[in-house]
């Protein structure tokens, strides 16, 4: 171990000035100096002593790193009937000398229904229960200061979580293993999954409405709440894909078996291989081993021709209750009717994480629904970013000479700037003639929904949608599936998702033939011999293949259930007789999930108040044992494992940037990296938009040292203290032997003062 001189020998020499033995004892605590500093200086790396794939953050100005703790994670699917469960199996890794908690923040399907956490620590399980959100915290901080290994998870939104895991010692490894619940989507003859593995950069901006509390004392003073108060928890560190080969590796299983004889299983992203077993089911797994967590995972499959179900209805008791899960789909001759002119505004979102692949995409499909327009229909076409633009004053002729206008314009377009979503949002729903109902007015909505205020966003929609039908079209590989769902189904529309421009044709034909015929609307669900609470609530209107997927708590199975509507001006009807529901299994866990978002829409557009909507979800996510806003799922150990006294530091675990994502037009130019290599950590930023673009650092140096700017070493202007060693034994045994040397030292100089004349 080679030691580093102390410049304090040079910048004071009368150190070693005086006496021999004085002289001795100075050098030797000069010594011991330099061996403190070297012996913490040993548990540092530079970037010439790793292996390669080593991610390393900056903790000095002198090129040292410590290594970032590794994620590895494991999904296993059983996809049984209408209803999938998912195992995700989270292995943190750290690589460090020093005690971590990790923070990890992930996504998942927007439906999902989390009901267990497990906690792996050698051959310990340790299961989770779930707590008020607080009281969780609570839990998870109190034993994560006694020094035990805890696991905390929390919900951010509906399809975004952050998985807390205190007291990883070094070199340990950790599992946590999640269950989700969530209902499989159906479209026509088409049943696919989704498997969201990455979290893209979410822009959060200035408010655009504030919400004035002037208290209850009537002294007229009051404060202004931020609409998104956790805003700081949706950032976390994502790395520049130039400069860091992709981390955090996934593997992929799914094994189907969805009840009618299967046709066509593809996956659209990822390569994958299919073995099929003796009773009928389907194994299907990645080609290629595990994959980089950057883009979401889709999988789809057919029956085989002419045996698509077009209902389906399954039952479970559990406690008092019984469920039901109906699929019900309308028959394609009641869709049949011309569909009355239309009135179509266009929406292009055009911000800085639209960049790469996503612009392209959003050009194209954009494009290709100009093309698809009729002389008789009108259009218009809006852009936005952190400002937007509406191409004309009003809606004009879908003729030959306004497309091209229209063509040219969106053809101009580049992906740059911040996403200020809402305001775009409020004038395409700007309608001068509300009361026309010779047209129909539809609203196509192109973007990744990169945005965290996504409840101001619901509340703009339910409270301009008038007339107009909102069809949202996730861009990208990596859409916030959250806000497009909540988004179609409070504006009355559907969401596709195109992931690469390969998809463009066939799915935007697919929404154009749902734009092209009439709507089933004034749906409603009559059960005569059951006492019943259904969701959602209200129910939607329905599109050409579309089902309506409806979940039931029931006194008792009796009767049957009658399913009516209108398609066009001629009346459906559809009876499932309850006697032939077949068994199925979390069909309860699914109800509860769906109607806590039933609960989170009516608090935030109003139908309810927030106190009322917060303690029904509550009840429901304590009752059923569900992660949700209110509720996370704590899971500890009883035994101590850090020593008392030893340091504990967080990081947040790094993201890495969804595929096809543009790193310069989502965090700005960035600098060299050669300045960051000796500033901070190269090719690292923190997801913290706003503006447009993501908080400078300039704007982060002025801030209190938190997890986040920690991670990212002097991202933020400041260097980062990790712990020295696990224990500072070595350090102590050091310490001791020079003090020792140091005391024979000054018995000497005693004994050699007391000899003298």
């Amino acid at each position: 171990m080679p030691i580093r001189t102390s410049p304090e020998i040079a910048r004071r020499p009368e150190l070693l000035q005086g006496p021999m033995p004085f002289r001795l004892m100075m050098l030797m605590l000069l010594v011991l100096a330099a061996l403190t500093a070297t012996a913490r200086a040993a548990t540092l790396v530079s970037p010439g002593e790793m292996r390669a794939g080593s991610l390393l953050f900056a903790v000095d100005g002198e090129g040292r790193y410590v290594e970032a703790p590794r994620l590895g994670t494991d999904v296993n699917v059983v996809v049984s009937g209408p209803v999938a469960r998912t195992t995700l199996t989270q292995r943190f890794a750290n690589p460090a000398n020093g005690w971590v908690e990790g923070v990890y923040v992930f996504p998942l399907p927007d439906g999902a229904a989390v009901d267990a956490l497990k906690m792996i620590v050698g051959e310990r399980i340790i299961v989770g229960s779930i707590k008020e959100r607080q009281e969780a915290k609570r839990v998870y901080e109190e034993a994560k200061a006694a020094g035990k290994k805890a696991a905390l998870m929390e919900q951010e939104r509906p399809n975004m979580f952050t998985t807390s895991l205190a007291n990883i010692g070094p070199g340990e490894a950790i599992v946590i293993q999640i269950e989700y619940q969530e209902s499989v989507r159906q479209s026509g003859d088409e049943f696919s999954l989704r498997i969201p593995l990455v979290v893209g950069p979410r822009y959060v901006p200035a408010p655009v409405v504030q919400t004035v509390d002037l208290g209850a004392g009537g002294l007229g003073w009051g404060k202004v709440s931020d609409p998104v108060p956790d805003r700081d928890r949706l950032a976390s560190p994502v790395l520049d894909p130039r400069q860091h080969a992709p981390i955090n590796p996934v593997t992929i299983s799914v094994r189907l078996q969805p009840g009618f004889p299967l046709g066509d299983v593809k996956s659209h992203h990822h390569p994958i291989k299919t073995e099929e077993s003796a009773n009928g089911a389907r194994l299907i797994t990645l080609a290629d081993g595990a994959v980089p967590a950057d883009r979401d995972f889709e999988l789809t499959w057919r029956a085989l021709a002419g045996q698509t179900p077009a209902v389906g209805l399954f039952r479970e008791h559990v406690g008092n209750a019984d469920y039901l899960l109906a699929y019900v789909t309308p028959p394609a001759a009641a869709s049949a009717e011309k569909p009355l002119p239309r009135e179509i505004v266009l929406v292009i979102d055009n911000s800085g994480s639209m960049g790469g692949d996503s612009i392209r995409q959003a050009r194209d499909s954009l494009r290709w629904a100009l093309g698809r327009l009729k002389p008789e229909d009108r259009f218009n076409v809006v852009r936005f970013d952190d400002t937007f633009d509406v191409l004309f004053p009003d809606t004009q002729p879908g003729d030959a000479s306004h497309v091209a206008t229209a063509d040219r314009f969106v053809a101009g377009l580049e992906a740059n700037g911040g996403t200020e979503m809402v305001p775009a949002l409020i004038a395409a729903l700007n309608d001068p003639r509300p009361s026309d109902l010779t047209r129909v007015r539809q609203v196509i909505f192109l973007t990744d929904g990169a945005i965290g205020n996504e409840r101001e966003l619901f509340a703009a929609i339910n409270a301009n949608k008038g007339r107009s039908r909102i069809f949202m079209v996730g861009i990208g590989s990596a859409p916030n599936t959250h806000l497009m769902t909540q988004a179609a189904e409070i504006g009355r529309g559907t969401f596709t998702h195109i992931g690469e421009t390969g998809e463009v044709e066939a799915r935007m034909r697919s929404l154009f033939e749902k734009l092209e015929s009439p709507a089933v609307t004034s749906l409603a669900i009559d059960l005569p011999e059951m006492t019943a609470d259904i969701t959602p609530s209200p129910l939607p209107d329905l599109y050409r293949g579309e089902p309506l997927v409806i979940a039931i708590r029931a006194d008792k199975l009796a009767g049957s259930i009658e399913v009516r509507g209108l398609a066009g001006e001629t009346p459906w009807v559809v009876r499932l007789p309850v006697a032939g529901a077949a068994a199925g299994s979390g069909i309860s866990k699914l109800w509860a999930r769906r109607r806590i978002i039933d609960e989170e829409v009516a608090g935030t557009i109003g139908n309810r108040t927030q106190d009322v909507a917060d303690k029904r979800i509550l009840a429901l996510a304590l009752e059923h044992h569900l992660v949700s806003r209110l509720t996370s799922l704590v899971a500890l150990d009883q035994t101590p494992s850090r020593p008392a006294g030893t340091h504990l530091s967080r990081a947040e675990l790094p993201l890495n940037l969804p595929a096809g994502w543009d790193f310069d037009k989502v965090f700005g130019e960035q600098r060299s990296p050669v300045d960051d290599r000796a500033e901070g950590t190269p090719g690292l930023q923190h997801a913290a938009l706003q503006g447009d673009g993501l908080i400078p650092a300039s704007a982060i140096s002025a801030a209190p040292r938190t997890a986040a700017n920690a991670l990212t070493g002097n991202l933020a202007g400041n260097t980062v203290a990790y712990p020295a060693t696990a224990t500072d034994a070595e350090l102590r045994l050091l310490i001791g032997l020079v003090l020792l040397a140091a005391s024979l030292l000054l018995l000497l100089a005693r004994r050699t003062a007391g000899g003298r004349p």
